[in-house]
């Protein structure tokens, strides 16, 4: 199949990348034309594991091309993909002007008498396919265009998403006509999983309303997490024996400083945001957002129990700003909130991520800050250390051998990533969420 993709960001630019490999013409979009030319030259605009290896070959087998050409784009794809960004607004609702500019172009060039379909694979507000439609028409200035719409929510998470795409648990894809429909099934037809046909305003909430969902663990279990505190429990323990539930499972019960990154504060926000706008007050969703935004403040309470409002003078050793293992993004990244914070007291840092160094730089700048690219240095010298994502690398370093090099054996695990009596015996004065005995 011929397949353009508008969008170079991670959705885009991981599905374009994957298509291609399961043996389609696959020509990919971007305005950039920086971005672009770095593609082509086999450099990746966001770090994901296996990504740069797998584009380097599509493109040297011919079935991957980058351009900024909106006309080739248009005249090649019989599916047309938008992949582009919808970030929040002031309002909390979804920025949607990138998905009405493309919709406007797409009217503008897209070829005569000859079917399409149009698939949104951004993540936005229930209506906007439509949107997207009544967009595409208004601007074809009396064109005869034959298309149908449709919305195919992605499910990837950063860091694996190529295992993801490859590997989805369902694909979900709303149509208004059954051409549209068997268009689709024939590009996923070949995994072995479950192909969902909705109408287009289920398939538009239903990224919203997991992603939501999943938020909603996250809370619960952080909000236990300060149960457990004050009980005496353990909420790694708590929480493993609530997953062996095949009710709840086990996934997204992992206490920490709170969700970040560009999908959950977004998604639970817009959702939030629509039933709003609705007239229905989504009372649980708001109960999410707060608890998720409480949960970095209590985490920040345990430093302020241990050395006073006033870090002046202190230097704080820091691992991890990305929002999560296996990603360099930062985009509503907890950790970077933290860091802020300590900074904003006083504190100097030592930061160190295997993947998000630059983007840290370019968030956060250089005042108070001290970038290392080794994980041992932000050890030296440093008031304590803080774990703020949950790299595998970070449990794996020898905290034996680093206690020597601190000036004082603290750890802020806001991650729980490592074990606290391991820690203990070592002669650190341990910090996690929701572990109050080892306090």
């Amino acid at each position: 199949m011929k397949i353009t993709i508008i969008g170079t960001g991670y959705v885009g630019l991981v599905s374009g990348a994957v298509f291609a490999d399961w043996g389609h013409d696959v020509v990919c979009l971007d305005v950039n034309q920086d971005k672009i030319d770095k593609i082509k030259e086999g450099i990746m605009p966001i770090y994901e594991e296996g990504l740069e290896e797998l584009v380097k070959r599509i493109q040297k087998e011919g079935r991957f091309v980058a351009t900024t050409d909106y006309e080739l784009a248009m005249k090649h794809g019989e599916l047309i993909f938008i992949c582009v960004g919808t970030p929040s607004n002031q309002s909390g609702a979804a920025d949607l002007t990138y998905v009405f500019d493309v919709a406007k172009n797409i009217g503008e060039l897209l070829p005569e008498n000859q079917y399409r379909v149009i698939i949104t694979k951004s993540t936005v507000p229930v209506g906007t396919n439509h949107k997207v439609k009544e967009t595409i028409l208004k601007n074809s200035e009396g064109r005869k265009l034959d298309f149908d719409i449709c919305s195919n929510p992605e499910f990837l998470r950063e860091g694996t998403s190529i295992f993801d795409a490859n590997n989805t648990d369902r694909v979900v894809i709303g149509t208004e006509t059954d051409k549209a429909f068997e268009k689709m099934k024939e590009l996923y037809n070949h995994l072995e999983t479950t192909i969902l046909q909705t109408s287009i305003q289920s398939a538009e909430l239903i990224k919203y309303a997991s992603n939501a969902f999943l938020a909603t663990k996250i809370s619960f279990i952080n909000e236990i997490s300060q149960i457990c505190e004050r009980v005496g429990a353990d909420v790694k323990e708590v929480a493993q024996g609530m997953g062996l539930d095949n009710r709840i499972g086990g996934k997204f019960l992992n206490a920490g400083i709170g969700y970040g990154g560009s999908c959950f504060p977004k998604d639970v926000e817009a959702l939030y945001r629509t039933s709003s706008e609705k007239m229905y007050d989504f009372r649980l969703l708001r109960g999410v957002i707060d608890a998720n935004e409480r949960q970095k403040h209590y985490f920040m309470e345990k430093v302020w129990n241990k050395y006073g409002s006033n870090l002046d003078g202190y230097v704080f050793g820091v691992l991890g700003s990305a929002f999560k293992n296996g990603t360099d993004d930062t985009r509503k990244s907890v950790a970077l909130e933290v860091i802020k914070m300590l900074r904003g007291a006083g504190a100097k840092i030592k930061l160190a991520d295997p993947a998000a160094l630059e983007n840290s730089k370019r968030d956060l700048g250089t005042i108070g800050m001290e970038y290392c690219e080794e994980f041992n240095d932000v050890f030296d010298k440093s008031d304590a250390v803080f774990i703020l994502t949950e790299w595998s690398e970070f449990a794996n370093i020898n905290y034996e051998k680093m206690a020597s090099k601190l000036k004082s054996k603290v750890i802020f695990d806001g991650k729980n990533l490592l074990n606290p009596k391991v820690l203990t015996d070592l002669g650190y004065e341990y910090h996690s969420i929701g572990r109050s005995s080892y306090l």
